[in-house]
């Protein structure tokens, strides 16, 4: 297993824009983050070095549950008649069920080492919130969730597992912060969203000097741990004697589709690699696909620094797709500026599409994905089917970010036809961007 994390910034030709204060618009330092982020993770937030370590404590824990598998997907190819080779990474086999625990961990690390006593966060489908739950009952902090309320209500066992974990977990939007009786008396029924939960979860935090944030994705110290992922399926690619032409990754801020392909990517930087990188959203919140390159606030309140990414605005609401780990306006600004820059691809797809390519994966891989996953699995399949209309045999490598075992009512409303598809237009987007003037 590595025993290092990588930075892509220090191999990328143009570096994300800086973020920007809430208040003053100006770029913020070290200090202004102190807030709600132990020292060392805002450390890693701003590191222009290439390799950062992993501590001891957190290998030690990692090594619970790591190097995780990398397959090759032979029923699969085999059901598709297809002449590429599928290889797909499994995170879905640790504690949480996804790859989130790969942050999860050394976040919850640096603020024990910090003497922080209680964390808050946001989670959507329930993934995030399960890994932090874990890890900070580890540690001997606190936890407390705001679980966005579409998913609370969708995916009660996720709810019940971080309770499990001794987590308090709270459906978002609230009244337990003025954050979110702002949203509900504008919407009593409002479903909620990642960026009304990370306001609520930030304006908890920044009201108690022992209490600090987490976040689950977006942000590079995020970005930064996941890419064990990539460097452990090269390590795996080596003992194969192949390599792949393309690496997909479902996206939503951004997380896993980073972890994956990021150390394939410097292969492509530094050494001209020919692979191709796709990220996969969902059509009813195509923040890569549709939304504009600019300043937004990461939350939807606006209390979270400005951060330059692809977003829909911080005020607008996904419709209440059951991948709820996707259902976020914006992207980290690493990924951003790469795909500003076209080092990597990104594509929208239909829910129901998305779903018929993961019951095809389980019925011949044997493992039910996480109905985020399935985005990186409907993406997989486009690319070998394109390659046999080509006649080339291509290598695929995808991110199977999660298990969907508590996902099984998806499946169920899939399997009864009750699983709506949904596309923003553009008249929409551009509706959700006309209250956003913050230039580039």
């Amino acid at each position: 297993m590595p025993r290092q994390w990588y930075n892509i910034t220090a191999d990328m030709p143009n570096k994300p824009l800086p973020p920007l204060h809430p208040g003053t618009k100006q770029p913020i330092g070290p200090e202004d983050l102190a807030a709600i982020f132990p020292m060392e993770l805002i450390k890693q937030e701003v590191a222009s070095e290439r390799y950062i370590d992993i501590p001891e404590e957190v290998r030690s824990l990692y090594l619970s549950f790591r190097p995780s598998p990398l397959f090759r997907a032979v029923n699969l190819e085999k059901a598709l008649g297809t002449k590429s080779k599928i290889y797909y990474k499994y995170e879905g086999g640790n504690y949480s069920g996804s790859h989130k625990a790969n942050t999860a961990i050394p976040q919850a690390y640096y603020n024990k080492m910090e003497g922080v006593r209680r964390i808050t966060t946001e989670t959507g489908a329930g993934q995030w919130g399960s890994a932090m739950s874990y890890a900070c009952h580890h540690f001997g902090i606190e936890l407390l969730v705001f679980m966005v309320k579409v998913s609370y209500n969708q995916k009660p066992g996720r709810k019940l597992l971080m309770n499990t974990y001794n987590a308090k977990v709270i459906p978002s939007p609230s009244t337990m912060t003025s954050a979110g009786r702002a949203v509900l008396e504008k919407d009593p029924d409002s479903p909620g969203s990642l960026g009304i939960a990370i306001s609520e979860a930030v304006e908890v935090a920044i009201q108690d000097p022992y209490t600090k944030y987490a976040l689950g994705s977006v942000l590079n110290h995020v970005v930064l741990h996941q890419t064990i992922i990539g460097q452990e399926a090269m390590l795996q690619f080596d003992k194969t004697g192949d390599y792949p032409d393309v690496v997909i990754g479902c996206f939503g801020g951004g997380s896993n589709f980073a972890g994956i392909t990021f150390p394939f990517l410097r292969e492509k930087l530094v050494n001209g690699k020919n692979t191709r990188f796709v990220a996969v959203e969902p059509s009813s919140c195509p923040k890569l696909t549709k939304g504009k390159f600019m300043y937004d606030f990461g939350d939807s309140a606006g209390m979270t620094p400005l951060l330059p990414m692809y977003t829909l605005g911080h005020n607008y609401m996904p419709d209440k797709i059951h991948a709820g780990g996707l259902r976020y306006h914006g992207a980290g600004a690493i990924v951003s500026q790469l795909l500003k820059d076209g080092f990597i691809e990104a594509k929208a797809k239909m829910q129901r599409e998305c779903f018929e390519a993961a019951v095809l994966f389980a019925r011949n891989e044997g493992i039910l994905p996480a109905p985020e996953s399935s985005y990186a699995i409907a993406g997989a399949l486009d690319e070998a089917r394109r390659a046999d209309l080509e006649g080339v045999s291509k290598t695929i490598l995808f991110n199977l970010s999660g298990h969907g075992h508590f996902d099984i009512s998806a499946y169920e409303k899939y399997f009864e036809n009750n699983l709506p598809d949904h596309e923003l237009t553009k008249a929409e987007v551009e509706e959700a961007l006309s209250h956003i003037d913050i230039p580039i």
